[in-house]
């Protein structure tokens, strides 16, 4: 990736697994400054201390995307402590297993305010002090489920689809201040977003779902994600075989749709 990452400040959030922790622990190579925040403290701190190893500065905080008052606080901590990313990755994201009848709305809420609605509230406060500092560039993770819909993957699909709109918008706006926006959508890639994923009453899944198992690894993801941005891609695909989904949908709707009626049946 040439020089492009050497000493750029980034906050990524969802950092202390998967995808987030790939790019993190990649992004530590080049002696980034990096603030990292998730839910999860203690593999938080497990990934920052693996930065600082590499050569990072690394800052860390914990940070629950589901409650818009601490997304908010968060947001306004960065910016007090005169941390303007460079490159901000919004990655942070909660899947989900069930169908449109059995997801209750408070969990169709939950999904809605940390896949999108948080990352909204970051961009809005963050971005006006980036446009100031003379630009930046904002990745945010979306999903191969937000060009299409998908089953038992309403909510989510959606809220990856409210992404593609919000983000798409942002990076047309403000291309000519200075600010890049790349939407990234991974397909299968072998983290635990299944295992975390809820059921419509709010309950874990808890089990590693057999496409997941077979995806890409987060570090091969990583790295095609810290490239798209390097290059200032508007949106990139990444995974195996599943993209080809996206194209069906696009260029073959009926093929999709027979596609889809075959996994929903089986």
């Amino acid at each position: 990736m040439n020089s492009f990452y050497y000493h750029k400040k980034v906050w990524i959030t969802g950092a202390s697994s998967g995808i987030g922790r790939s790019i993190a622990l990649r992004l530590a190579l080049f002696q980034s400054e990096i603030y990292l925040s998730s839910e999860n403290e203690k593999d938080l701190m497990s990934v920052a201390e693996q930065c600082r190893e590499l050569g990072a500065t690394v800052k860390t905080m914990v940070l629950d995307q589901s409650n818009p008052e601490a997304v908010d606080k968060a947001a306004d901590l960065m910016i007090a402590d005169k941390f303007i990313p460079d490159v901000l990755i919004l990655n942070a994201g909660i899947s989900q297993r069930d169908g449109v009848v059995d997801t209750k709305l408070e969990v169709h809420d939950r999904i809605m305010q940390i896949n999108f609605r948080s990352s909204v509230q970051i961009t809005k406060k963050l971005l006006p002090h980036m446009i100031s500092a003379g630009g930046g560039h904002i990745g945010v993770t979306s999903s191969i489920s937000g060009k299409f819909g998908f089953p038992l993957r309403s909510s989510y699909a959606a809220a990856k689809h409210a992404i593609h709109g919000f983000f798409e918008s942002a990076g047309i706006e403000y291309r000519k201040k200075g600010i890049y926006v790349t939407i990234l959508c991974p397909g299968r890639v072998k983290t635990n977003i299944s295992i975390n994923a809820l059921h419509g009453d709010g309950r874990g899944y808890g089990k590693m779902d057999a496409g997941q198992a077979g995806g890409i690894t987060p570090e091969r993801c990583a790295k095609k994600y810290l490239r798209a941005i390097q290059h200032k891609r508007r949106e990139k695909l990444i995974g195996g075989k599943e993209l080809l989904m996206a194209r069906f949908k696009q260029y073959t709707p009926w093929l999709f749709y027979y596609l889809s009626d075959k996994i929903k049946s089986s």
